[in-house]
C-alpha cells in the first residue's frame, strides 16, 4: 500500500519555505522520526555555503557599581599584541570607590588599546579592541584610531601630554602615602598586588612582600615585579600605537585641553599663585552624593550619653582586638532592631522601605577621599567577629579593594570623629538612607544627681541627622534613648 508523507520546512534567509510530498511503497518504517522537518532547496538554485566571518570585539568600560558613570584606567595588565584567554585579567579600572581587575570574556589578541593608562572613559565606552586572528590586528588598529579621533578620552587627574611610564611613580592624586589611622587596633596592612604581578613574582621567584608598589595606594604592578627581577619593561607606550590616524588623534587630543579651559568663562579668575587640582574619581563621587543629599529634607537631634561603663568594657576587650568603632556599631545595630523606622529608607519621595537587614556603614577617611565600608547584619554578628570583619574592611578600603556590595549596601551610617578630640559635629545624610549618627569624643563632665550632689562622669554627645519624610522627632528621640541605655549598660554587647 502506498503511503503519503508531507514535510514542511522554514528556510531562513532568502530561501522560500517549500512544502513537498512523495510516495513510497516501502512498508518498513523510515529511519528518521516523522516529527523532524527537512529543508528542500530549489533545483535551479545553488546551495549557498555559509561564510564564517571573524570578529573584532570591543572591550567596554564596565559598570563596577550602581553609582559609577565613568572609570579611570589604572593600568593595562596586558599589552598590545598579547594573546588572551577567556577569564584572564586585562586591565585595572578605578571606579568611584575601588580598583578592580577586568577580565576578558573571549579568547583572542589584544589588537589595540583605545583608552590609555591614566585616562577616563564613560561606562559602556570601548577601551580596547580584541581580534580573533593576526590578520585582523591591522584592521583593529585602524578602527581604534578612528574611534580615538572622533571621541578622545578625557584625562583623569592632571592634564599631561602622555601617561607616565610603568616604572615611574603614579600621578600625585594616587601616590601611596600612609592614610590617617582610624584607631590603634586596626591592624597592619597587607601587601596588595594585581593578579598579573603576583603571577610574575611567582614565575621569577621574587618576594612580593619586599617590593614597593608604584600603583595607586602602594599597589604592586607587573612593572614593579619586572623591575625587582631586573627585567626591562616590555610594555609599549600606548601613545605610540601605529595607525593611519595617529597624527589626527594627537591633534584632537592636544586641542581638547584648550577647549576645556575655554569653556567655563563664567567662573571667576583664579587667585594668582593658586593651584587648580581636579577631583579624583572618588572625590567626584563624594561630591555628587553630597549634592544629591541637598534634595532631602533633614533634621538633627543631639543626645548626651554617659560612657563610663563603655570605657571600662573597652579596656577589657581591647586586648582581644575589639575596637571602639565595633562597640559603637554593635550598639547602634541593637538599637535599630528596636526602632526599624530609623533603619528605613526613602528613594522616590513617594514611599519608603523597611530594610530587613541592619547594615551599618562606617565612614573611613582614606588618602584622597572618603568611603563607608559596610558591616552587614551587624545586629546578628558576635562582637569579636564584628570587630575582625571591621579590620578586614578597613584594610580593603585603604588599598581600594572593596567590592561594591561592601560599600554601597548600608542602611544606616556611623561617623566617629571622637578619636580626633572633636566633641560635637553634624553629619550629612547619605542618599538612600534614613539616618546617620555623628559621634563626638567622650569628655569628663560635671553632673548633679537628684539630691544635688556633684560628680564627674564621662559623656559624649551624639548627633543624628535623619530624613524627615520617614523619621519624625519622636522616633529619633526614642531611638537615641535606647542607644544611650545600651551604651550605659553595655553588658548586652558581649552576649
Amino acid at each position: 500500500m502506498a503511503s503519503s508523507f508531507l514535510s514542511r520546512a522554514a528556510i531562513s534567509g532568502n530561501t522560500t519555505a517549500i512544502s513537498f510530498s512523495f510516495s513510497s511503497s516501502i512498508s518498513s518504517p523510515l529511519p528518521w522520526s516523522s516529527s523532524r522537518s527537512y529543508t528542500s532547496f530549489p533545483a535551479n538554485s545553488r546551495r549557498r555555503i555559509p561564510v564564517i566571518q571573524s570578529k573584532i570585539r570591543e572591550i567596554f568600560m564596565p559598570a563596577l557599581s550602581s553609582t559609577m558613570t565613568e572609570g579611570k584606567i589604572v593600568s593595562w595588565v596586558k599589552s598590545e599584541g598579547d594573546v588572551l584567554s577567556k577569564g584572564e585579567s586585562v586591565v585595572v579600572v578605578e571606579s568611584d570607590k575601588a580598583d578592580m581587575d577586568v577580565e576578558t570574556f573571549y579568547d583572542g589578541i589584544l589588537a589595540a588599546i583605545v583608552v590609555g593608562e591614566g585616562e577616563t572613559a564613560p561606562v559602556g565606552a570601548p577601551i580596547g579592541l580584541l581580534a580573533e586572528t593576526e590578520e585582523e590586528v591591522a584592521e583593529a588598529k585602524a578602527k581604534a584610531a578612528s574611534k580615538s579621533a572622533s571621541t578622545p578620552s578625557t584625562p583623569a587627574a592632571a592634564v599631561s601630554p602622555s601617561p607616565p611610564p610603568p616604572s615611574s611613580p603614579a600621578p600625585a592624586t594616587s601616590q601611596p602615602s600612609p592614610p590617617p589611622p582610624m584607631s590603634a587596633s586596626d591592624g597592619p596592612r597587607k601587601t596588595v598586588a594585581t593578579p598579573q604581578a603576583k603571577k610574575l613574582a611567582k614565575q621569577h621567584k621574587v618576594d612580593i612582600g619586599s617590593i614597593t608598589g608604584t600603583g595607586p595606594f602602594g599597589r604592586i604592578t607587573p612593572a614593579d615585579v619586572e623591575a625587582a627581577a631586573g627585567i626591562a619593561p616590555s610594555k609599549p607606550a600606548v601613545s605610540n600605537v601605529a595607525s593611519p590616524g595617529a597624527s589626527e588623534t594627537a591633534s584632537v587630543a592636544a586641542a581638547a585641553p584648550a577647549k576645556a579651559a575655554a569653556a567655563p568663562s563664567n567662573l571667576p579668575p583664579p587667585v594668582p599663585g593658586s593651584t587648580v587640582v581636579p577631583f579624583t574619581t572618588m572625590q567626584a563621587a563624594v561630591s555628587k552624593n553630597m549634592v544629591e543629599s541637598l534634595s532631602v529634607p533633614t533634621f538633627r537631634v543631639g543626645y548626651p550619653v554617659s560612657t563610663d561603663a563603655l570605657d571600662a568594657l573597652y579596656e577589657k576587650v581591647k586586648p582581644k582586638g575589639v575596637t571602639m568603632t565595633a562597640l559603637l556599631a554593635k550598639a547602634a545595630a541593637m538599637a535599630l532592631a528596636q526602632h526599624p523606622v530609623v533603619n528605613a529608607s526613602c528613594k522616590d519621595g513617594k514611599s519608603f522601605t523597611y530594610n530587613s537587614n541592619i547594615n551599618i556603614a562606617v565612614a573611613v577617611a582614606i588618602n584622597g577621599g572618603l568611603i563607608t565600608p559596610v558591616l552587614q547584619d551587624a545586629d546578628k554578628l558576635d562582637l569579636y567577629l564584628l570587630s575582625q570583619k571591621w579590620k578586614e574592611l578597613v584594610e580593603k578600603a585603604r588599598s581600594k579593594q572593596l567590592q561594591p556590595n561592601e560599600y554601597n549596601s548600608g542602611t544606616f551610617t556611623l561617623s566617629n570623629l571622637g578619636m580626633f578630640g572633636v566633641d560635637r559635629f553634624d553629619a550629612i545624610l547619605p542618599p538612600g538612607q534614613g539616618a546617620i549618627m555623628a559621634v563626638g569624643a567622650s569628655k569628663p563632665t560635671v553632673v548633679t544627681d537628684a539630691d544635688g550632689f556633684f560628680s564627674v562622669k564621662s559623656k559624649m554627645l551624639v548627633n543624628v541627622t535623619a530624613d524627615h519624610r520617614i523619621v519624625y522627632g519622636a522616633d529619633l528621640a526614642a531611638f537615641l534613648q535606647t542607644f544611650a541605655k545600651i551604651v550605659e549598660n553595655p553588658e548586652s554587647l558581649t552576649l
